[in-house]
């Protein structure tokens, strides 16, 4: 598939326009009755339904996804549209007894105004409309940056879906290229920001965001673990903790990053991994369709992914299989004997590798996951299901799955996660109601 032609970038004026005209489309928006947005929502589903093929084209094109994460990727981009709808019709206010006879409490929610979208390049269009759709359907204006890498896929190719829909242009807006992220950070008129992205850029969105005190959530990095117990399924394990690892090249905040595996099982674990892991095949998927791994969004991402293995080894670990670059491409590749304090171990890898570190048993396995200053994801494999809960909740972060791998996402459950994973509200399901509506407290006194 041939791109459409790269989208002028927005300037700072450009942004400052696009606010004004969002912020006045926002109030008439605002007072449109909940059920016509919700069928603005689903008129638009039912177009991009339409346009699934070419879209699936469009999302393998720009990010290098395999053909089936793609698929996945646009049927939960429309999903979200569907799952938005419902909460058109979800109630709007609550009445609170009052300690005062003759009074009345309503509590009542109302849109937050106008939101700022910055999005990532690994999921482009699932990332944009999980935050677009139902900030939409809560009666909010939106104003997205893609990511320059993926500008169609991460806006441009569904926003005309929305606005033939019925949707007031100004409404929804993208604003491509690198000025525009900062720019809707900065702006006072933007009520909201929620930010999609590495926790250093997190870091640097929410400082500047709190000069105007305007309201931010940030989805960040993760350096996920799959903790294998020694009574673990181990067809099971290696099953979905690889496969967690490997999901699109391993460019995801929930894959799994670090194994950490009980010593007694460890040695049968690994060669159960370096079999699946070797049976992988990298290629460009869009000239081989039978290719497992893709290549990574850019030479510097592989390269980088290159350093970190290298590092890793010599610091003492073991290369087992794979390690390098070819281009943009990495192979599937497979690193024991890590241990805290090892690149592999210490940081988000973003990169198809397995790490691999060795616990003495299952209370070492529990301190080594959590020897991180991220809280995404996590998971556990034990045949024990209680032994699975009760170590779920000692783990320091936002998810964790028993015997599925980390890499997990359900529209109608909340998503985040805690330390330096993220910060702010969650998104997802009824999470969305306290994410994109502000509570308002309404006494009446007298008759009623």
């Amino acid at each position: 598939m041939n791109l459409p032609p790269k989208p002028a970038d927005a300037t700072p004026d450009d942004v400052g326009k696009a606010v004004a005209l969002a912020a006045e489309a926002q109030h008439e928006w605002a007072a449109t009755p909940p059920p016509q947005r919700r069928l603005v929502l689903r008129r638009a589903a039912a177009t991009l339904d339409a346009r699934s093929s070419e879209l699936v084209d469009l999302v393998m094109t720009e990010t290098g996804s395999t053909r089936s994460k793609a698929e996945g990727e646009v049927r939960d981009s429309i999903e979200e549209l569907h799952a938005a709808g419902a909460l058109t019709l979800h109630p709007e206010a609550e009445l609170i007894p009052s300690a005062v006879a003759g009074r009345t409490n309503v509590v009542e929610r109302f849109p937050i105004g106008v939101v700022g979208l910055i999005t990532g390049w690994n999921f482009p269009m699932h990332l944009g409309l999980r935050i677009t759709a139902p900030a939409l359907a809560l009666g909010n204006a939106v104003l997205v940056k893609p990511a320059p890498e993926t500008p169609h896929a991460g806006g441009l190719a569904w926003h005309d879906a929305l606005v033939d829909a019925g949707l007031p242009p100004a409404l929804l807006q993208v604003l491509p290229g690198h000025a525009a992220g900062p720019a809707l950070v900065e702006h006072p008129g933007v009520d909201l920001i929620h930010f999609t992205g590495s926790s250093a850029v997190g870091h640097q969105v929410a400082a500047i965001a709190a000069r105007t005190l305007k309201k931010v959530a940030l989805e960040l990095g993760g350096n996920n673990a799959a903790l294998v117990l020694a009574d673990a399924d181990l067809d099971l394990a290696v099953e979905q903790a690889v496969a967690g690892t490997f999901v699109h090249q391993g460019q995801v905040c929930i894959a799994t990053g670090r194994h950490i595996v009980v010593r007694e099982i460890a040695d049968e674990y690994v060669e159960r991994v370096l079999t699946q892991a070797a049976a992988l095949r990298t290629a460009d998927p869009l000239l081989d369709p039978d290719a497992d791994l893709g290549p990574l969004i850019s030479e510097k991402q592989a390269a980088r992914a290159a350093q970190l293995v290298a590092d890793t080894v010599a610091a003492g670990a073991r290369l087992r299989l794979g390690g390098g670059q070819d281009g943009r491409f990495v192979p599937a590749t497979v690193v024991t004997g890590v241990r805290p304090g090892m690149p592999l171990f210490d940081q988000e890898t973003f990169a198809p590798v397995v790490s691999v570190t060795e616990a003495v048993d299952e209370e070492d396995a529990v301190e080594l996951a959590n020897r991180t200053e991220y809280g995404l994801s996590a998971s556990v494999f034990t045949r024990d299901v209680h032994r699975g809960w009760r170590i779920a909740r000692r783990l320091h972060a936002g998810m964790v799955h028993v015997n599925e791998m980390t890499a997990l996402n359900e529209t109608h459950v909340p998503f985040g996660g805690v330390g330096a994973s993220g910060a702010g509200e969650r998104f997802g399901g009824l999470a969305n109601l306290d994410l994109f509506t502000e509570r308002r407290w309404i006494s009446l006194r007298g008759q009623v």
